[in-house]
């Protein structure tokens, strides 16, 4: 598994907004202070609006802002909504087609124990985790 530019800059977007709680943020200002591409991230604001973790407010001092306090948001909702499936294999993701090994497969444990890990680490870490951390690393 690995995660894309998508998902680890919607984590990068979220954690921003974040830090600036209460605020209505540009998107060229966090765009330079993330160093991403401010036409990449209008593509990934877009999705997270859509979901309903941001809300975005029109005109001069428009911009956006989290709906819900970063402590609500998970590394594995941000995750999911960005990179659908994270399952290690296709037999394990949500709406696989039935495997007929399943039964037999002795490797299907190997993937699933890896999948549950992954679960545990990014359902229990939030946004609000992340801004200690890197309060912290600063």
């Amino acid at each position: 598994m690995t995660i894309s530019t998508k998902g680890r800059y919607a984590l990068r977007i979220m954690l921003d907004l974040g830090a600036h709680i209460g605020e209505t943020v540009k998107l060229k200002d966090i765009a330079a202070r993330q160093e991403i591409s401010e036409k990449y991230m209008e593509q990934i604001i877009a999705v997270l609006n859509k979901s309903g973790y941001v809300r975005s407010t029109r005109g001069a001092q428009g911009g956006y802002q989290l709906v819900k306090q970063p402590k609500e948001y998970t590394v594995g909702m941000i995750l999911r909504l960005t990179e659908g499936s994270l399952a290690p294999v296709e037999c394990l993701a949500e709406n696989a087609l039935p495997c007929e090994r399943n039964e037999r497969c002795a490797t299907v444990e190997v993937y699933r124990r890896i999948y549950d890990a992954v679960n545990d680490v990014i359902d229990h870490i939030t946004v609000q985790d992340l801004l200690e951390i890197e309060k912290e690393k600063a």
